[in-house]
């Protein structure tokens, strides 16, 4: 008898059910991974919401913290019952994506070797985490030990939001002496924050509107912190850098009014590092893209995975220079996904993430 685990399934536009399905069977350069340890991510709001579209029937999550259950055949170097982080994003290893560093747009199998966010499969060509059990693919690039004085939540960030919020800084080329701003200060805002930080940026400017978030956002290393309910942000913030602008503006939050806000907020030839999930077409307003003669960059990044980006994540953990650790603001058990689910769509009772435990 095929033997059945507990998942968080899409089913429509506006519903993710918890169901049964069957644990997968493991291949030879995969592993099996009991979840001790997941959480929700926004793009997975944006997923119930149906404003990124997945094949209905597929198992959702891509933030997998747990142990390994059982090794494919000809998978080395690991072994069963060993506490393990993935990334998010998982690359096969060895695509052309992959051999020229661009492992999150992995197009493993494509006659080219590339696929635009290839490298993201949990949760969205895959079954994902959000389960008792998840299959990790490529396990041998993909699984990154967790050293045995690290607590699961204390590398739950590592997968998704510290990578993400982290790639922010480093696409954006901060540099010691920089002033960046980072519009949004959710879960990967913060981590931006945080990234900023430790990049060697010796002014941070956060943007929000909830105090909590502000109040977490000085605590990860930010400056100054505007609320843009009390005037317009790029005015503030021309204010603090004395009409100069910032030379690093992080959008963190995937819409046309903050990357438009992040773009004006610029000095000319800064970069404008943008981590949001788009829903729609994006407007470049004409004056604060100087006609194109701005000298300005505008670069995305999808957040990096494989074991050695998690291994550095987790360095990081360790050495005590960020604790991501108050990040997670609420915890459920699997069997209640769906009002885990219902409270950080929402964003109710000062939600930043959840942990979610069998």
């Amino acid at each position: 008898m095929t033997q059945k685990m507990k998942a968080a399934i899409f089913v429509e536009k506006g519903r993710i059910v918890l169901d049964e399905k069957p644990i997968p069977d493991v291949g030879p350069l995969d592993a099996l991974i009991r979840i001790t340890t997941t959480t929700i991510c926004g793009t997975d709001v944006h997923i119930l919401k149906g404003e990124y579209p997945v094949a209905k029937g597929l198992t959702i999550g891509h933030e997998p913290v747990g142990v390994i259950e059982k090794l494919g055949s000809t998978v080395d170097g690991y072994r069963e019952g060993q506490r393990v982080i993935a990334g998010a994003i998982t690359p096969s290893g060895h695509s052309y994506a992959c051999l020229c560093g661009c492992g999150s747009q992995d197009g493993v199998g494509t006659k080219h070797g590339f696929k635009a966010m290839g490298g993201w499969k949990f949760g969205n060509t895959i079954d994902g985490c959000q389960a008792e059990y998840v299959l990790v693919k490529d396990a041998m690039a993909n699984l990154s030990p967790i050293p045995d004085h690290l607590s699961d939540e204390q590398v739950l960030m590592c997968p998704d939001i510290m990578s993400t919020g982290f790639s922010g800084a480093e696409s954006g080329g901060v540099r010691i002496g920089d002033t960046v701003v980072v519009f949004a200060l959710g879960p990967i805002g913060l981590c931006a924050v945080a990234g900023a930080k430790l990049m060697g940026a010796t002014t941070i400017i956060g943007v929000d509107t909830l105090a909590s978030r502000m109040e977490v956002a000085k605590k990860l290393g930010a400056d100054h912190v505007i609320d843009f309910k009390a005037g317009d942000p790029v005015e503030q913030i021309m204010a603090l850098t004395d009409g100069r602008g910032v030379d690093v503006a992080i959008e963190a939050l995937g819409t046309q009014g903050t990357f438009r806000s992040a773009l004006e907020s610029l000095r000319p030839g800064g970069t404008l590092s943008s981590l949001g999930v788009y829903s729609s077409d994006l407007t470049i307003p004409l004056g604060a893209f100087s006609a194109g003669l701005g000298d300005n960059r505008i670069v995305t990044t999808l957040c990096p995975g494989g074991k050695e980006r998690m291994r550095r994540l987790m360095e990081v953990c360790a050495s005590g220079r960020v604790d991501l650790k108050p990040l997670v603001t609420h915890r459920f058990k699997l069997d209640d996904i769906e009002e885990a689910y219902d409270l950080f769509s929402n964003q109710r009772d000062g939600v930043l993430k959840v942990a979610i435990e069998p």
